[in-house]
């Protein structure tokens, strides 16, 4: 009798999952995909939405007829609860479905409500949904009539920094292409100790060269910030020393504002005694499985990693997509292992390789591993790093459409680089 597999999530992990699992195993199992939403949306790309140079139906597609060409049954529908105990998930509405492994790829809750004001509900923008991202377009036309004071950045508790990045410099260039850039000032307001952390520690000569473009672009910045409140066109933010302490204060103007929020696992995953930290994400051990329901396994952004190091500000450690995807990989092999009568022994490399916009240019960030001391730590930018994201876009959306199990960012993106070898 074949096993059950339920991945709750059908974005960068889910989707992979699901189609590595049915390859390696699929006489062995059944598996299901469970999403809240039909489509898939490659959320790399949501900056470029946000400013108008993509749209919907660039960077997303419908998911069930990819899925069920593999023989991968998928079900819309938002988790309520999950049942440990009784390998159960429930959805809205009753739905109950019954696992053997549950592979959670759910990604994060993200938390505007923990700062007053915050998100797209209050006065900032956000590029980490396709809505959010259309969302934000809308504003920005309404902006480009009648431009002015812009921030930018990342909330305290954030741990994903490149999209805020990518965001300052690609509407600067959107400005500059309108020719009003000398209209706005632009201000990036971040948690980091200092531009070019990314929550990494930095990458290379990353602070450098990030400081660098910040000064060529006549952006200005505040780091190690705590952003007190949002109001209609005013940021208040508190900015700490070394030791945490408030050394000032900046009420920062804007009419316009795109901030990443801080991120928390979803309602129903944190709710769940002994399988979450305190913030709600995953906890898992070296083979990516919950070290109190061993059936139970997760991989991406909302699986709990401890930050690279303390910061005045707590800042996140950001899961990349190259990550992830060892992560995957990992769940499937030890999977197969315990299906086979074996142990788990499969660890994901959890090497971090990013290639950041910057509008007409770009940087690609390697880091192996990703948490320090590396093996390597390397940083190029150039124009060909914002033509290798635009073609591994088309790349990426090209295989989940075509569900293929092999290694995408592997296949692809080591090689651009050049640094294959160096990776493995």
């Amino acid at each position: 009798m074949k096993k059950e597999i339920l991945v709750l999530g059908a974005g960068t992990g889910g989707m992979p999952a699901a189609y590595e699992l049915q390859a390696a195993l699929g006489n062995k199992v059944h598996v299901t995909v469970v999403n809240q939403s039909e489509y898939f949306q490659f959320v790399p790309s949501n900056p470029w939405v946000a400013v108008g140079w993509r749209t919907r139906k660039d960077t997303t597609f419908s998911i069930r007829p990819h899925l069920e060409k593999k023989g991968i049954d998928f079900v819309v529908g938002k988790v309520e609860k999950i049942e440990p105990g009784g390998n159960n998930v429930v959805l809205s509405g009753g739905q109950v479905l019954s696992y053997d492994y549950l592979v959670i790829t759910t990604g994060p809750r993200l938390a505007f409500d923990l700062i007053e004001g915050a998100g797209p509900s209050g006065h900032t923008q956000s590029v980490c949904t396709v809505d959010h991202a259309e969302a934000a377009l809308a504003k920005l036309q309404e902006f480009l009539k009648d431009p002015g004071p812009v921030v930018v950045g990342s909330f305290q508790g954030a741990s994903c920094f490149g999209p805020a990045y990518e965001y300052a410099f690609i509407l600067d260039r959107h400005l500059r292409n309108h020719k009003i850039r000398n209209k706005v000032p632009m201000t990036f307001v971040t948690s980091e100790p200092y531009i070019g952390h990314l929550g990494l520690g930095g990458v290379g000569d990353s602070k450098g060269m990030m400081e660098s473009e910040f000064r060529n672009q006549d952006i200005k910045w505040i780091t190690n910030a705590r952003v007190a409140k949002v109001t209609d066109h005013e940021m208040f933010v508190e900015e700490v020393g070394a030791d945490g302490e408030k050394l000032r204060e900046h009420v920062l103007p804007f009419r316009y504002s795109m901030m990443i929020p801080p991120f928390r696992g979803i309602e129903a995953v944190a709710q769940v005694k002994d399988l979450v930290n305190p913030a709600g994400f995953v906890l898992i051990d070296e083979f990516q499985r919950s070290p109190a329901y061993h059936n139970i396994y997760s991989a991406g952004v909302c699986v709990a990693i401890p930050p690279v190091e303390k910061t005045p500000v707590p800042t996140g450690t950001p899961k990349t997509g190259y990550m992830i995807e060892s992560m995957v990989s990992a769940i499937v092999k030890n999977i197969e292992a315990e299906l086979d009568g074996r142990s788990p022994s499969t660890k994901g490399t959890w090497n971090a390789i990013c290639l950041a916009d910057m509008g007409d240019t770009g940087a690609a960030f390697v880091a192996l591993p990703q948490i320090p001391p590396r093996n390597v730590a390397w940083m190029k930018k150039g124009k060909w790093v914002h033509l290798a994201k635009v073609a591994f876009e088309k790349y990426f959306i090209r295989k989940m459409k075509t569900g293929t199990s092999e290694p995408v960012y592997e296949k692809y993106m080591l090689k651009a680089l050049g640094i294959e070898k160096i990776a493995k």
